[in-house]
């Protein structure tokens, strides 16, 4: 349980009361620890190690690596904060590559995404609206989002979270994604996942263009030149479409254009040290639906919203003699501007979410069998819009990560301390193990901790309650799996569960006498909600023949509201549907050609927390096509919503109708 003790005042109560909360942390963990030490006295049998086209005859392992020319894997950087391979770690990781973002074609992110067990997402209307990714049924908002590890949470939004809808696929190289709490590596905001986006890296150059219904246009470009000494590269989208309308009783079209370019460059002054550069930039111009007078329910309107969103990062990295360091200064922005042309030319809502970060980050080769991944950060925050002076805050945080690796055996073990400039110290552990025996089986589990403070917004705007306490979670799960994704067979069945206290929600205030509304006549936040998820998640994966592949990933999840004496104690949280299916089936024909189609299914859920409305469950079909033409280009096209379907995933808004898209790509 993370320990927060309030204030500067508390702060030496912080440090006397470290012992005592490592003793507690410590029994919590000592059953799976218990169950590391017994499968290290009897390691794996050896494993063979396959070439990349063995593990991934369809280039979907998310990113491979060479260690000393005999180990290729995918390889992840949520679980620990350094590059780990995904085999071995305990963690629920998903990671997919730049080879299936273009299969699946298109700028919709989420359509990507659905693939990763365990993830839905509702939608304010079409592409470029606002999105919210939900993992495990956690609340969107408690996703750590970082590009090229830049944390990109937006720190003027009310919840603290992302908005995906302004992050298209045109710029990214690899998407990946852990589903669990691990504040232990990743500090505030990591309470209910974290997700790393990659931007594209590319030797050579790459173009490509598509068109389609609502006269959507989609053109993105990448190119870099370099060496193993030094790299520049750069890459950049254009998207444009008239769209249709957000309102689902609307009848005019909301169009979305949004510029985005990317920028990464490295060069290595020393055999041991290199320096590094990245930043990304991207401006996206929606038209939105509102609320009008008099009947105040979702219609066409002339609003729309400007957003600017840019972050980048510089550092040093040192690797050599068993140790490796990288150290960086980073930051992410977030402008918005709302726009309504019936109440003049100037903007009636303006915010911006400003992120400073310091941070050093390593890992040492202790033995042949352990090692030490450490780090610790520096963070200051910033909110302002044009009803709220700027407020500011920071947080410092440190932790340290002992791994055990023998054989087929791989455990961790971490804890971290954070103190926030309000809130005091807290104090987060996380430990997972992965056990790999007989014929490319194994078991994994992990147990993860995540917090995360009340945003600026919640404390201090109109709405603000300075009394509020970050909020808690803890996550455990359990699985067995056979391969890797997208090798030539793949199946994983996990079990997972996570506890969330003192979550923040907004409270009414009309007519109220609490003492919290004291003038906040229109309501405020307060610490007032627990809620548990859990539930199971399958996966399955198999190349069937040479030509022919297919995958599916089904999520069961259970996502109740337990708030003791509340209303809506026992309702199903808002916007989770119980069940989730992603499944695809993939042919490679004769001359280049391409077959591919896609099938999501989801369940039933509710729009509200008193689960007076309900969003019924839907079904959407998406066919694929290709031709590759020599080994430079390539003709594809595709038909999303192939029946039709009419489904909602935010109440009130439209979702895509059947569509037609059609493009080419060219690579030199």
């Amino acid at each position: 349980m993370q320990t927060w003790v309030r204030g500067p005042e508390a702060a030496h109560p912080v440090m006397d009361g470290i012992s005592f909360m490592m003793e507690m942390h410590m029994r919590k963990h000592l059953l799976l620890l218990s169950s590391a030490a017994v499968l290290w006295a009897h390691p794996a049998l050896a494993q063979e190690e396959l070439t990349e086209d063995e593990q991934f005859p369809d280039g979907w392992g998310g990113g491979c690596c060479s260690i000393a020319g005999t180990r290729i894997g995918t390889i992840t950087v949520t679980a620990t904060g350094d590059e780990t391979f995904v085999s071995d770690t305990g963690q629920p990781v998903t990671v997919i590559s730049r080879k299936e973002i273009e299969d699946l074609q298109g700028a919709d992110l989420t359509r990507v995404l659905e693939r990763a067990p365990g993830v839905t997402f509702s939608r304010n209307g079409g592409v470029g609206g606002f999105t919210g990714l939900r993992i495990r049924g956690a609340e969107a908002e408690q996703l750590l989002a970082m590009i090229d590890g830049v944390p990109v949470n937006d720190q003027a939004a009310p919840g603290g979270g992302f908005d995906f809808g302004n992050l298209l696929t045109g710029i990214i190289e690899k998407i990946d994604l852990l589903r669990g709490a691990n504040s232990t590596v990743w500090g505030a905001d990591a309470l209910g996942g974290v997700m790393n986006v990659t931007t594209r890296r590319e030797d050579g150059a790459s173009a490509s263009v598509e068109y389609g219904s609502d006269d959507t246009l989609f053109a993105t470009a990448s190119g870099g030149i370099g060496d193993a000494d030094a790299f520049l590269g750069v890459s950049g989208g254009y998207f444009r479409t008239d769209g249709f309308s957000a309102a689902a009783r609307g009848t005019e079209p909301d169009g979305f254009e949004q510029w985005s370019v990317s920028a990464r460059g490295n060069i290595r002054l020393t055999p041991t040290l290199e320096a590094f550069a990245s930043g990304r930039y991207a401006e996206g111009d929606l038209e939105i639906d509102g609320f009008p007078f008099p009947t105040f329910t979702l219609s066409d309107t002339d609003e729309f919203q400007d957003t600017d969103q840019y972050s980048g990062a510089a550092g040093l990295s040192y690797g050599g003699d068993g140790l490796d360091l990288i150290a960086s200064y980073s930051f992410s922005d977030t402008e918005r501007a709302n726009f309504n042309p019936l109440f003049g030319a100037d903007p009636g809502f303006v915010s911006d979410g400003h992120l400073d970060r310091v941070d050093l980050r390593g890992n040492l080769q202790a033995s042949e069998v352990i090692s030490l991944a450490f780090g610790g950060e520096y963070e200051w925050h910033a909110f302002e819009t044009n009803f709220d002076a700027r407020h500011t805050t920071r947080i410092a945080g440190a932790y340290g990560q002992v791994g055990i690796s023998s054989g087929g055996f791989n455990a961790h073990i971490g804890v971290r301390q954070d103190d926030h400039q309000r809130f005091g110290g807290a104090t987060s552990l996380g430990a997972d193990i992965s056990y790999a025996f007989g014929d490319g089986w194994r078991i994994r589990a992990s147990s993860g901790e995540g917090f995360k403070v009340p945003t600026l917004f919640q404390l201090f705007s109109d709405f603000g309650n300075e009394l509020l306490q970050p909020e808690r979670s803890r996550s455990y799960d359990i699985a067995i799996e056979h391969g890797t994704r997208g090798g030539p067979l793949h199946a994983a069945v996990t079990l997972f569960r996570r506890d969330s206290n003192d979550l923040i929600e907004f409270v009414s205030c009309f007519g109220s006498s609490n003492p919290i509304c004291t003038d906040r006549p229109f309501g405020t936040y307060n610490n007032v909600a627990k809620a548990r998820a859990q539930g199971f998640e399958v996966e399955l994966g198999a190349k069937v023949s040479e030509r022919f592949s297919a995958m599916a990933v089904y999520s069961h999840v259970d996502a109740e509201n337990r708030t003791a004496g509340a209303f809506n104690e026992g309702n199903d949280l808002a916007r989770r549907p119980r069940h989730a299916l992603t499944a695809s089936v993939d042919w490679q024909g004769p001359a280049g050609i391409g077959l591919g189609a896609d099938l999501r299914m989801v369940g039933d859920s509710f729009d509200d927390a008193g689960n007076f409305t309900r969003l019924d469950g839907y079904q959407v079909v998406t066919l694929r096509a290709s031709k590759a033409i020599g080994e430079k280009f390539e003709i594809f096209g595709r038909a999303e919503n192939l029946f039709d379907t009419d489904y909602q995933t935010a109440a009130g808004y439209n979702s895509r109708d059947r569509a037609v898209f059609v493009g080419v790509r060219v690579k030199v």
